[in-house]
């Protein structure tokens, strides 16, 4: 306990660098192409540099091929210290993209280039997730100026494109190289959690998300017998998905909400004047699906539903599914990352950490997919994606204090 505080009292002095790693961090925009940057390079070379000062057992870059990035690919990293013991490793993994800004207009300063008000650090991408970055790197940095040994391997990974998919970041490192990972590891993804960090996210909902086309026949507003409503057709067939809701009425206490959700999202434009009738309507469908309940089955109730609406209407439509994830199996309650992390978190802030399963999806599925059980876990402000992002340097400083005390449970 005493070489505990001694690592806890030096991550508290680091606040300065904290900050000045965040302001480093946030002026170097990592967005990828899809969300109209180049890619993540700039931001991997300065944490790159960083790292290297923290002399890593092991560090190498683990590109993968992305002709619409900058230089022909994406970026990922990965550093590791050795432990003294033979055995299981200990990796946190966080990504290195941003979302974009979003409208400048509600921004009280420039997204790009951070600033503190109080213990509040503002701007893109300091939340989600420079938060996580930041925070594994001091757990490392106040273990090694101690000249403490880690018990065993410590890794840190940094993946580009989870806010896109992960097809270049995480998907591609398990597909590419698995071997990094065993099923014994302990592996944390600081990318979710609550406001007193006591939610560690061990299950998610297979995710569904649903294009309907309507299709029917335009004509004069004055003259609806001579064509076929398809908004008509729309709104019908939204009130009719309403009722998945009942056929699917499981709830799970994991969860929260407990049960299963169908909500019509994005409507597309239809017809530009108010006097005449549209002949295509199109709408979307967010599914977050409980994991008693297969995906194939709720297409396949999506499909009657719509086979039985278009003869009622006389109209034509069409369904498709523009994103599919089928959740994996959850990491276990007992698994030793979860056990591990919980202790830590009681040693460090005296609270009790809950298990629990969440409707969105993280990069942690991956892992799951792949048969490594993964905690998705940080103490965060929930402000990501949003204008004037911020996260809170306080927070920052208590993961970084459970992240070495995890690293030290050897």
């Amino acid at each position: 306990m005493e070489m505990l505080q001694g690592v806890y009292k030096k991550i508290d002095s680091f606040r300065p660098e904290i900050i000045e790693m965040q302001r480093e961090l946030t002026s170097r925009p990592a967005l990828g192409p899809e969300n109209g940057g180049s890619g993540e390079h700039e931001k991997t070379d300065y944490i790159k540099e960083q790292l290297l000062l923290l002399k890593p057992d092991t560090l190498f870059d683990i590109p993968a091929p992305d002709e619409t990035a900058a230089n022909g690919y994406r970026p990922n990293l990965l550093a590791a210290w050795n432990g003294s013991k033979e055995g299981r490793a200990i990796w946190i993994l966080s990504h290195l993209d941003i979302v974009p800004p979003g409208d400048l207009s509600l921004w009280k300063d420039d997204p790009y280039k951070m600033r503190v008000e109080g213990d509040k650090i503002i701007g893109r991408g300091v939340e989600d997730n420079q938060h996580g970055i930041v925070s594994s790197y001091f757990a490392v940095k106040g273990i090694l100026d101690l000249k403490q040994a880690f018990p065993q391997k410590v890794g840190l990974v940094l993946v580009a494109d989870e806010e896109t998919g992960s097809k270049y970041g995480l998907q591609y490192i398990l597909k590419e190289r698995r071997d990094l990972f065993k099923e014994d590891d302990l592996i944390i993804v600081p990318d979710g959690g609550n406001e007193k960090g006591t939610m560690i996210e061990i299950a998610e909902k297979s995710m569904l998300w649903l294009k309907f086309t309507i299709t029917g026949a335009q004509c004069h507003a004055s003259t609806p017998e001579k064509g076929k409503n398809s908004l008509f057709g729309a709104a019908k067939l939204i009130v009719k998905l309403n009722t998945l809701k009942e056929k699917f009425d499981l709830n799970n206490p994991l969860f929260k909400p407990q049960e299963s959700t169908f909500e019509p999202t994005k409507i597309e434009a239809n017809v530009p004047n108010v006097n005449t009738i549209p002949g295509r309507d199109v709408f979307y469908l967010d599914c977050r699906i409980l994991p008693d309940y297969k995906v194939d089955e709720i297409i396949q109730e999506v499909i009657a539903l719509n086979k039985k609406l278009a003869r009622e209407l006389n109209l034509k439509i069409d369904v498709e599914a523009i994103h599919r994830q089928d959740c994996a199996l959850p990491t276990p309650i007992n698994s030793p990352v979860v056990t591990t992390l919980a202790k830590a978190i009681n040693k460090v802030t005296g609270l009790k950490a809950k298990p629990m399963g969440i409707g969105g999806g993280t990069v942690a599925a991956f892992f799951r997919e792949a048969g490594l059980p993964a905690a998705v876990w940080s103490t965060i402000s929930p402000t990501a994606h949003q204008p004037n992002e911020y996260c809170l340097i306080k927070n920052i400083i208590t993961d970084a204090k459970i992240m070495a005390t995890v690293f030290l449970s050897g």
